[in-house]
């Protein structure tokens, strides 16, 4: 996630904000700078600021939710006693809330809403109606088997197609069912007890041995996934095929009827299938697997995928074993769960009365003009590079020109008229929600890309790069800081916190070791000279190494590999943020704030953006699974390479924080 600044208006009076310096103020002056700079930076908000016991960790993320859920908190409990029309954008949302909120009927309803659907899972009774359930529950958003999207074809972006990847695991990847460290053994524990108690309350006959039975299906289709970094090859997870092919790669699944069963009106189409030697795994499991097991593996499936909206027993028998990965020990409360799904439903409709009422015109103005001071700054850099060709930098420098900014909110807002949200059930509103999106997505096949479309909504704390589009998305959510107002934050904080670790951040995307692979026009080609591509591929060797030697918790290193993508972003965008603040007035006025210089605040607002502590669960779980770095890291590892952070801060040779120059990764 990505951090930035604020635009959400609070009621504190201007001599409050300033009296505080939230640099100054979060500083654990105990710890030097030259030792560890992340402690240095965030360490004082750390260490009084406990992690709540329903969160798995807290920081400036957190903090900026909490605001932007009062928001929307308040947005649904207006609809919710409102007169609205039926089928407005006041209604659905009321009814939504009001439904989900109603917890007498769902506890008493209990397991009642999915008993359709289990009827259906036990009715089974071959292989072709194996496959029919599996798009049906597809369509529902029911996550098992595989994994089935619609997007632009990598190599060609002006076209939509199918994309077919792995998936179908319980536990949050295939290292889980392999790996024997103690804190994995737990989870591992924590999962099977989850389905022992799902099982018996499915009534299911010898639940213990069904848990067995499950559990080995899914570690033999954990041993058939690609680890974690070899996804990020984009031309080996891109093999383009038809439905006729993979039918025959997975021998036992016709795709051409999975197809039709979704939806897809022409099967003759090309797909793109990411890993095939996972799909002709999945083709012999298929066959070699009793249909028993696999109905009870669906059956599963179904609870997981919606255990948040059913019964309170169903959701604390799937938290329980969320701890293990987590480390939260209560429930969150429930009304912010229910905004969080609300989110993942319907939340651009939200995002149409959050935008309006919290993010206006200037706002959109300054960070659309950050952009640009950060491109401008960026290209630069391009012609200086003294490692890269004429030829290659010509062909950069056209992309980066032609990076597409979107920051707010959509100008065009999309429709959700098909969307009928009743009060029958919560469970039911989400499932026509989920049918609302598959159709959504479905009926952009054979039809112009719309490059005007969000993937994210206004009041998100993130953002991203899309390298199809070529295009940074910046929604309104992540332009916050808690308690403070826009106007009241100087620019050193603003380059350090927005400039760099969101801005600079995303752009870099374009040029990192996977977007790098994607041309001016979002298709997926290689348009570096074959020496410029060797020395960028030597170069990014230098921040895999880097990041390989940082342990975050108990003796799992960050997977450098995997994490590269990130790594660089983090980095280029530090460099590219500092290099943008150099031409403000604050910089050359060279002026103190809370005896800070400003080159101080600038690195001291980059690390504010990932003030941020994990339980150790939750660390864990990160550098198992994800792609980003722990926070400490997305502090101390770019630092560490860019030569002004040494002079600002005065680090020495002999000090931990000094890195060799030899060492110092220098990509863009």
């Amino acid at each position: 996630m990505q951090k930035i600044i604020t635009l959400l208006l609070l009621c504190l009076s201007a001599n409050a904000y300033a009296q505080q310096d939230i640099l100054a103020n979060n500083l654990d002056k105990t710890t030097a700078p030259s030792k560890d700079f992340f402690q240095y930076a965030v360490g004082g908000w750390i260490k009084k600021t406990p992690i709540p016991a329903s969160e798995s960790g807290w920081g400036i993320g957190n903090m900026v939710q909490e605001e932007i859920y009062n928001r929307i908190l308040a947005i649904n409990k207006n609809a919710a006693i409102a007169k609205a029309a039926n089928g407005s954008t006041t209604q659905k949302i009321g009814n939504f809330w009001k439904t989900a909120m109603d917890t007498i009927a769902i506890n008493k309803a209990g397991l009642t809403p999915i008993l359709g659907v289990i009827k259906s899972i036990d009715a089974i009774k071959g292989i072709q109606a194996l496959q029919n359930n599996i798009a049906q529950l597809h369509k529902m958003g029911v996550s098992s088997f595989f994994g089935h999207y619609i997007a632009q074809d990598d190599k060609n972006s002006e076209s939509i197609i199918q994309n077919y990847s792995q998936g179908g695991l319980g536990m949050p990847n295939r290292e889980y069912y392999f790996k024997t460290d103690e804190r994995t053994l737990k989870v591992q524990k924590a999962y099977k007890d989850y389905l022992l108690k799902t099982f018996t309350q499915l009534k299911i006959t010898n639940p213990t041995k069904v848990v067995s039975e499950v559990y080995e299906l899914e570690k033999k289709l954990a041993t058939a996934s690609k680890k974690l970094e070899d996804l990020r090859d984009p031309y080996k997870n891109y093999n383009k095929m038809t439905l006729a092919d993979l039918t025959k790669l997975a021998t036992n699944l016709n795709f051409e009827n999975y197809a039709t069963a979704i939806g897809v009106q022409n099967i003759t189409d090309s797909i793109i299938v990411g890993q095939p030697e996972f799909f002709k795994a999945l083709g012999t499991q298929i066959k070699t697997t009793n249909l028993a097991t696999w109905k009870n593996y669906m059956k599963l499936r179904v609870i997981t995928s919606n255990a948040a909206y059913l019964d309170d027993k169903t959701y604390i028998n799937a938290f329980n074993y969320r701890k293990a990965l987590t480390g939260a020990t209560t429930p969150r409360p429930r009304w912010k769960r229910v905004l969080d799904a609300e989110e993942g439903a319907m939340g651009e409709l939200l995002g149409q009365l959050f935008a309006k009422e919290y993010f206006n015109e200037k706002a959109k103005e300054r960070y659309s003009n950050l952009v640009e001071a950060i491109r401008e700054v960026y290209a630069e850099r391009i012609n200086k590079l003294e490692w890269m060709s004429a030829t290659t930098k010509q062909k950069a420098l056209e992309k980066l020109n032609t990076v597409d900014k979107k920051v707010g909110y959509p100008n065009k807002w999309k429709n959700f008229d098909k969307l009928t949200v009743g009060t029958a059930s919560y469970f039911e509103n989400m499932v026509a929600a989920n049918l609302y999106w598959h159709e959504y997505s479905i009926n952009k096949l054979g039809k112009p890309v719309d490059r005007t479309e969000w993937d994210m909504t206004p009041q998100t704390y993130n953002a991203y790069y899309n390298p199809s589009n070529n295009e940074i998305v910046l929604p309104a959510g992540i332009f916050a800081v808690p308690g403070m107002r826009d106007e009241d934050l100087d620019d050193a904080f603003v380059y350090g916190y927005g400039g760099a670790s969101t801005i600079g951040h995303e752009i870099t995307h374009g040029f990192d070791d996977q977007g790098r692979q994607y041309d001016a026009k979002g298709n997926l080609t290689d348009w570096w000279t074959k020496a410029d591509g060797e020395e960028y591929i030597k170069r990014a060797k230098n921040i895999i190494q880097q990041y390989n030697e940082f342990v975050p918790v108990d003796t799992l290193h960050i997977n450098g590999d995997a994490t590269q993508g990130e790594n660089i972003a983090d980095l280029g965008g530090m460099v590219l943020g500092l290099e943008a603040f150099k031409k403000t007035q604050q910089y050359k006025d060279g002026k103190l704030i809370g005896d800070l210089t400003p080159v101080q605040r600038y690195f001291l607002g980059y690390a504010y953006g990932w003030m941020y502590q994990e339980k150790k669960e939750k660390l864990a779980n990160q550098v198992m699974t994800d792609v980003h770095s722990p926070a400490k890291e997305r502090v101390n590892g770019p630092v560490v390479n860019i030569p002004e952070f040494y002079e600002a801060f005065g680090i020495k040779d002999t000090d931990p924080m000094y890195r060799v120059p030899a060492k110092r990764v220098n990509i863009w």
